[in-house]
């Protein structure tokens, strides 16, 4: 009894986690200094905006719940796209993105998650190159000077790459059951996060 309460919390955490994060870390286009080089600058800024790690971290379980074939398509194709999108974002006016557009974002990747959706591979490459051009651009416009922000938009990528990886191995590595149904449940919990935010986003708009 006592087991099954606690995995019947991991769900209720785990949104308050992605709400919490959501609340306190506000978006910003341009780069906080870390102190230790644009490289750097560019990781932690993707680490410390959750709008953009939690939308990879859905695609790269979605992709590892598809196969291997899948994951890797999705690692090479979502930074590249990212670094594409931040490079034509550079030479942009300031732009933070459209809370509307990020919630769905979360909503339909936490979705396929959830429902275990089937989409060829050629459609999961669709998903991680528009995620990619989409945040991309959002990171790139207003960075500031381009030559320095080129340098943090390498890192920004890495830090995407790195993050797709573990995330997609770890999932493609799962074999229990249970453990692939409680990573649609995280997906679940995204989606969820994604409505919420949109509902949001449109009150605050009206």
């Amino acid at each position: 009894m006592s087991n099954r309460l606690k995995v019947s919390r991991v769900p209720a955490y785990s949104f308050a986690f992605f709400v919490l994060l959501f609340s306190t870390l506000p978006a910003h286009a341009h780069l906080n200094s870390t102190g230790m080089g644009p490289v750097y600058d560019g990781l932690m800024h993707f680490l410390m905006s959750p709008e953009d790690f939690i939308p990879v971290l859905a695609l790269a379980f979605f992709a590892g719940l598809r196969g291997a074939s899948f994951s890797r398509r999705t690692l090479f194709v979502l930074p590249a796209a990212w670094f594409l999108g931040g490079l034509v974002g550079l030479y942009s006016s300031t732009w933070n993105g459209n809370a509307i557009v990020s919630s769905l974002w979360l909503l339909l990747l936490g979705g396929l998650l959830a429902f275990n959706a089937r989409p060829s591979i050629h459609v999961i490459t669709g998903l991680a190159a528009l995620l990619g051009v989409y945040h991309g651009y959002i990171n790139g416009a207003g960075m500031g000077e381009p030559r320095t922000a080129l340098i943090a938009m390498l890192g920004l990528a890495f830090a995407v790459f790195v993050l797709a990886a573990l995330a997609s191995a770890f999932v493609v590595r799962l074999q229990a059951e249970w453990a692939r149904i409680a990573v649609r449940v995280a997906g679940s919990w995204i989606a969820a996060t994604g409505l919420l935010m949109a509902g949001w986003a449109l009150r605050r708009g009206a």
